[in-house]
């Protein structure tokens, strides 16, 4: 039969061990987040350094690309969301594509500080088990040194 101490404690690691699982799956949407973030940075720089009649490597996918020109550096297409896509002037595409990069930067912040939020209340319930192990122990003691005054 548990004690009541020992149910607590047992429902605290539980908790625990759900913030963690959390934790970890935050942290792996930040680093989604920021390889779409790298992504655009090489497409800016692309988009800054291609000129018309520029030979550029087209990925076809499955790991195979063609070689290809770029006709007019004035007519970047640019992807909106939703499966929607707009052709853009040089400039606005670059301007769209760091909107985007904004965006991010603020959907990261926000997952960071609910990382933050999620370890405060990871620690403090730890701190909590701690006390509750070591009330438990004092507990274990006393009754031991009864048992031993008893005899």
């Amino acid at each position: 039969m548990m004690g009541g101490g020992q149910q607590q404690l047992q429902q605290l690691s539980q908790e625990l061990q759900a913030i963690d699982e959390e934790i970890e799956e935050l942290e792996g949407d930040i680093e989604d987040l920021e390889v779409e973030q790298d992504e655009i940075d090489e497409a800016v720089e692309a988009i800054e350094t291609l000129e018309t009649g520029s030979t550029v490597q087209v990925p076809l996918g499955g790991g195979a690309y063609l070689r290809a020109e770029v006709q007019d550096i004035d007519e970047v297409i640019v992807g909106l969301g939703s499966n929607y896509a707009a052709e853009q002037e040089q400039d606005d595409a670059i301007d769209a594509l760091r909107t985007k990069q904004d965006a991010l930067d603020d959907r990261i912040s926000d997952l960071e500080d609910e990382v933050d939020e999620l370890e405060d209340e990871s620690s403090e319930l730890e701190q909590q088990a701690q006390q509750m192990q070591q009330q438990m122990q004092q507990q274990q003691m006393q009754q031991m040194q009864q048992q031993d005054e008893d005899q």
